[in-house]
């Protein structure tokens, strides 16, 4: 499917509603990501977007570990860059460009965040079969999905599709108008 024709993608000429000031006070990326995001580690930001929870999970690292910024769209990509460069985080954010069928990170990931992008994915189960390969054993994947795009019911099908590919939920923590679940990935 060619990008130009998958409808379920923001757009890049949205990006600006995905990165404001509000947004960042509603979804506060310290507040919701604070007690997962530690030192050292590897963390993917899955449809990262123009960066909002990029940034801050690098700061978050203290210097250490890195975080991965995968996108399926260049100019999302580009936006993600310009913001870095020429600052210290420039050295522990690695772009990704995934691509339709695949996000096609290989490296072992210590956390996955996804923030609004699951319902995006035409094939779940796929997605979570992807995740499963590249997570480390107790891993941790956060699916944060908006409930004006996401019904309840699909969200609840969404977590079976989750615990079928062996991740046991953790936590429902609260996030301004969204569903979320917290999955760790059962040792392998």
């Amino acid at each position: 499917m060619n990008k130009e024709k998958n409808t379920r993608v923001c757009p890049v000429e949205h990006a600006g509603i995905l990165d404001n000031a509000f947004r960042r006070f509603l979804q506060n990326p310290k507040k919701i990501l604070g007690s997962y995001i530690k030192k050292d580690m590897t963390v993917l930001d899955f449809g990262c977007g123009p960066g909002v929870f990029t940034l801050e999970i690098a700061k978050m690292l203290c210097g250490s570990g890195k975080v991965i910024a995968a996108d399926l769209q260049d100019g999302m990509l580009e936006k993600v860059r310009q913001k870095l460069q020429g600052t210290e985080l420039e050295q522990r954010i690695e772009l990704h460009k995934c691509t339709e069928g695949a996000f096609g990170v290989t490296e072992k990931v210590d956390f996955v965040l996804a923030f609004y992008v699951v319902h995006e994915v035409p094939n779940q189960e796929l997605l979570f079969e992807e995740i499963k390969s590249i997570l480390k054993p107790n891993g941790m994947l956060y699916i944060i999905e908006p409930k004006f795009h996401v019904s309840k019911k699909s969200f609840e099908e969404m977590i079976c599709r989750l615990e079928k590919n062996g991740f046991e939920i953790t936590g429902r923590p609260r996030v301004f108008f969204s569903r979320t679940v917290v999955v760790r990935n059962e040792k392998q």
